[in-house]
């Protein structure tokens, strides 16, 4: 099911099932795609600080979330003050 379609189901009260499972569905679909787009950011120099920024979040936060789950091969900025 392609994600505008999840969307529409997920935002559907008249099957609470269907609709957390589409919830859940477009949860990993999102976790997927910010992992993809935090690697695409810091290989084009952005570091961690800029990430967070652009997520909303903390550097900490986004530093946690996935400091071990992006390539390794990744040569991540240093932080400039």
């Amino acid at each position: 099911m392609e994600s505008t379609q999840l969307a529409a189901v997920a935002a559907d009260t008249s099957d609470p099932r269907a609709g957390l499972r589409a919830v859940a569905s477009l949860r990993a679909l999102t976790d997927r795609l910010e992992l993809t787009q935090v690697e695409a950011a810091l290989r084009a120099g952005l570091n961690w600080q800029q990430v967070a920024d652009a997520l909303g979040v903390s550097r900490q936060a986004v530093h946690k979330k996935f400091a071990k789950r992006i390539d390794p091969t990744i040569a991540v900025p240093k932080r400039t003050s």
